[in-house]
């Protein structure tokens, strides 16, 4: 019997109609390429732009101090670490910044620890499929958590429940009807695509009722939440045995990777069973040195005159913005969103603040639900007064040019 045999064109033909569905929903996404340091004004694609678009919320990306320390570890190791961790990868200055961070966070939790890894995203699929590896276990995940929290609940063994975006009543519901004897509740602290808080408070104070984990995704609040910086832990003076903590080095400590901070115990787990941990080559020690650096700054006069000027920004931009149809979603953190709804809408928006020289970002779906598609703007605490009144001119400007568009068009 002859077989047919398979037109491998067909597979790049069905590809490309993956890619042309996406073109046709305006949720085909691109790269631009940045040629100069991260920075408010930055050099983009040959052009100068003003961005509203950065994580590096204190400014520390290419922060003097930083670069210097970064430069220096290369030379005291290397530009690689030539090797996992638990092989021979696994350096004095990850050590030296391990040691450090756990200080860093030790009010908040008992017997510190810290582990560093490459990314965040690394570190959260660490800690899920570690304290989660077993079919006895509960995740409880909330709705809008990052995508690594979600894809660390999915390998996890665990079986996993998600309880509505800040809803304590529903999540306590959940908690009480499980029979799970280990029980991980997991959550953002702040939410990267709407800026507001999770109600950690509650959220722990139902963990410890019930004997459960709480796993702290705190990304977009280190080093900006806090007195000190230490984030959303010490923002809400929170402490507890049941705490564990994920820090992120590549937003506001301005360098990369993440860590995980709890109990010497917890962390020891992670260490002997995370695979993303065991099975992965270290990140370059001398992205650790830089961040030794980077540490000092945000626990130091400079870190709370840099938070202190990233809340000035953000009351500025509240007091400047007159919208009548988007919508800017309430949010005390560097993350300001502004909801318009329609894909198309967004990218025009964002195509047109482009034009003016105004490098914001347009967030479709999947990233948000649909229908709620928005420009993302970010603010840090190297922008100034001026920049922030220039963006919210363009915004109240341009909103008000497209409700007046959208009023004719519904008249005509």
């Amino acid at each position: 019997m002859k077989m047919d045999v398979p037109n491998n064109r067909d597979l790049i033909a069905g590809v490309q109609a993956q890619l042309d569905e996406l073109l046709g929903r305006s949720l085909l996404r691109k790269r631009r390429h940045a040629e100069s340091p991260a920075a408010p004004r930055q050099i983009v694609d040959g052009r100068e732009l003003l961005a509203f678009c950065s994580n590096d919320y204190l400014g520390l990306a290419a922060h003097p101090a930083v670069v210097d320390a970064l430069r220096e570890g290369a030379t005291l190791y290397g530009a690689g670490s030539g090797a996992s961790h638990l092989v021979s990868g696994h350096s004095r200055a990850h050590a030296l910044l391990e040691d450090a961070l756990a200080a860093f966070e030790a009010p908040h939790l008992e017997q510190a620890r810290a582990l560093y890894f490459c990314t965040g995203y690394m570190a959260n699929l660490a800690v899920l499929t570690a304290l989660g590896n077993s079919t006895d276990a509960m995740i409880f995940s909330e709705a809008l958590n990052h995508a690594s929290l979600i894809d660390g609940a999915r390998l996890a063994r665990a079986r996993v429940s998600v309880y509505p975006h800040g809803d304590v009543r529903a999540l306590e519901a959940q908690l009480i009807a499980s029979d799970a004897p280990t029980k991980i509740v997991v959550t953002d602290s702040v939410f990267s695509m709407d800026g507001d808080l999770a109600p950690l408070p509650e959220l722990l104070g139902l963990c410890e009722r019930h004997g459960a984990w709480l796993v702290v995704d705190d990304a977009h609040g280190f080093g900006v939440l806090g007195a000190n910086g230490r984030g959303a832990l010490e923002h809400f003076d929170l402490r507890s045995p049941n705490l564990v903590y994920v820090g992120t080095l590549g937003k506001a400590a301005g360098v990369g990777g993440a860590f995980v901070a709890a109990h010497d115990s917890v962390v020891e787990l992670v260490l002997q069973r995370a695979r993303p941990y065991i099975y992965t080559t270290a990140a370059p020690p001398a992205l650790a040195h830089a961040l030794l650096a980077s540490l000092a700054i945000i626990a130091g006069d400079e870190g709370r005159e840099r938070r202190a000027a990233l809340q000035a920004r953000i009351a500025e931009l509240d007091d400047a913005l007159a919208l009548i149809r988007w919508q800017r979603l309430p949010s005390g953190t560097a993350i300001q969103p502004i909801v318009i709804g329609a894909n198309d809408e967004a990218l025009a928006a964002s195509s047109r603040l482009h034009e003016q020289g105004l490098w914001v970002p347009a967030i479709r779906p999947p990233t948000v639900a649909a229908g709620t598609a928005r420009l993302r703007v970010t603010l840090c605490a190297a922008h100034t007064q001026d920049d922030v009144a220039q963006l919210a001119a363009a915004l109240n400007t341009l909103e008000a040019e497209q409700f007046e568009l959208n009023t004719q068009r519904s008249q005509a």
